[in-house]
């Protein structure tokens, strides 16, 4: 599992990430209702190494 407030940052480290693991699944979070915050949480599969 990934969560992350800022998307830029999200989005660069899930492109260091790809070659280790997979993206299943992206869910916004509004954790901060009063706010104009929204949270990411990124669900992560490790991908199988070919041996």
């Amino acid at each position: 599992m990934y969560v992350s407030c800022n998307p830029s940052t999200l989005a660069k480290d899930i492109a260091d990430l790809k070659t280790v693991y997979a993206v299943e699944r992206i869910r916004p979070f509004d954790m901060f209702s009063q706010t104009q915050h929204v949270e990411t949480i990124v669900s992560l599969r490790r991908i199988q190494s070919k041996k």
